[in-house]
């Protein structure tokens, strides 16, 4: 019986291991994760976990436990991979436990990126990555704790918004605007203010240089040299691709894949956070952290494995909930020249066109999902003025006809 491994038992993983089901594949599906759970859901984590005081679990799980025995999928939980024999097709873990495979899919994720500052170490200074991380946030914020959110990337964005509508009192502090390293300047200073009518003190321009406390955290240095009080941190600063050992391995900023998962090494792919995969429609190669890539991405993977080569090529996609604004974007820009905004940012409805050369590489919407079908007909269009995008008063749907 053939054998097909899963290292990495979260989203990517587990609909690879899905899918590979569906796919025909009546072999031995092995799905390895070095958490205790079961796979699950990573968005919830610093938005419903922190705000309810119970969220079901099936809102947090992928699958109930019965249907991996249902589909006779192994899930092998409190497995740390520590290396891979590419000749040997042997997995070893931590635990001393080998796994042989006939194909194998590399879907490991990242973890947090440290900050390697003085008094790092003190109790307060939190990550959040897992959901026992999530839990014992929790836990914290329901004692209405001083937070500071270090980095005001989408997580930090989202925790500082969870804390702040349980009650606490919360600090933004970053290197730029929140949000401004993937939505640029002007997106960022929009949410710099939505956070600061919600009560959020937004420190852009700032880093944290040092934690100071006994014991436990008491405040946190600043790069201007303030200090500032506060009883818990919350460290939100990126993620590093984790990645196993495995000799030959192409690695440049997670690990190198084709379109259609494929690795470098023969029998071995990659999919999810890890994965630095070449997108034809982008003609380059992106790693993106967002669970719809990982969704759809791990599923792709399924029929390379099974000898069916079939592009992995879909339009970008994620998504950001902070207060009751429901941001969405669509396509990828990584450098633009333009910023065409259409809306009212002050009515909290708007979108926003990223151009280059006057190409729509990007749009991000702000409360207009319902816009979402021509949104997306729009991406890759330079033949569009830019009055035309920012006039609001123009239906989209007239602006996918133009030119046509």
């Amino acid at each position: 019986m053939r054998t097909f491994a899963i290292v990495g038992a979260g989203t990517a993983g587990a609909n690879a291991a899905e899918a590979l089901r569906g796919a025909g594949f009546d072999g031995r599906i092995v799905l390895i994760g070095d958490e205790g759970e079961y796979p699950y859901q990573r968005p919830p984590l610093s938005k419903a976990v922190l705000r309810e005081d119970e969220v079901a679990r099936d809102r947090i799980y992928l699958r109930s436990e019965a249907f991996y025995a249902t589909n006779a999928i192994e899930v092998r939980r409190g497995e740390h991979v520590v290396s891979v024999d590419p000749v040997a097709r042997r997995i070893d873990a931590r635990s001393g436990t080998r796994f042989e495979y006939d194909e194998l899919l590399i879907a490991t994720g990242g973890a947090p990126r440290r900050l390697d500052v003085p008094g790092a170490e003190l109790s307060g200074v939190r990550y959040l990555r897992t959901l026992p991380d999530a839990l014992a946030l929790r836990g914290t914020l329901e004692h209405r704790p001083r937070v500071l959110v270090v980095g005001g990337g989408f997580i930090g964005c989202e925790v500082a918004a969870s804390a702040r509508q349980v009650g606490c009192e919360v600090t933004i502090a970053g290197p730029s605007l929140p949000m401004a390293h993937a939505l640029g300047p002007e997106i960022g200073a929009i949410y710099a203010g939505y956070h600061r009518e919600q009560g959020v003190d937004v420190k852009a321009g700032l880093t944290v240089t040092a934690f100071r406390g006994g014991d436990v955290l008491e405040a946190a240095v600043l790069s201007d040299g303030s200090s500032l009080a506060c009883d818990v941190a919350v460290v939100g600063i990126g993620i590093v691709p984790s990645i196993p050992r495995l000799e030959g391995l192409e690695v440049r900023d997670g690990i190198v894949t084709d379109e259609f998962a494929r690795t470098n090494v023969e029998h071995v792919f990659a999919a999810g956070d890890v994965a630095s995969s070449w997108r034809p429609r982008l003609d380059r190669r992106v790693r993106l952290e967002h669970f719809d890539n990982a969704e759809l991405q791990g599923a792709a993977a399924a029929l390379p494995m099974c000898g069916t080569l079939s592009a992995y090529d879909p339009i970008p996609f994620f998504w950001s909930d902070q207060y009751d604004l429901d941001l969405q974007y669509y396509g990828h820009a990584r450098i633009w020249d333009e910023v065409v905004l259409r809306g009212r940012s002050a009515e909290r409805s708007f979108l926003a066109f990223f151009r280059t050369n006057g190409r729509i590489d990007a749009v991000c919407t702000v409360n207009r999902s319902r816009e979402t079908s021509a949104v997306k007909r729009l991406l890759g269009r330079s033949d569009i003025p830019s009055a035309s995008l920012a006039d609001d008063a123009t239906a989209l749907k007239d602006l996918v006809r133009l030119g046509r």
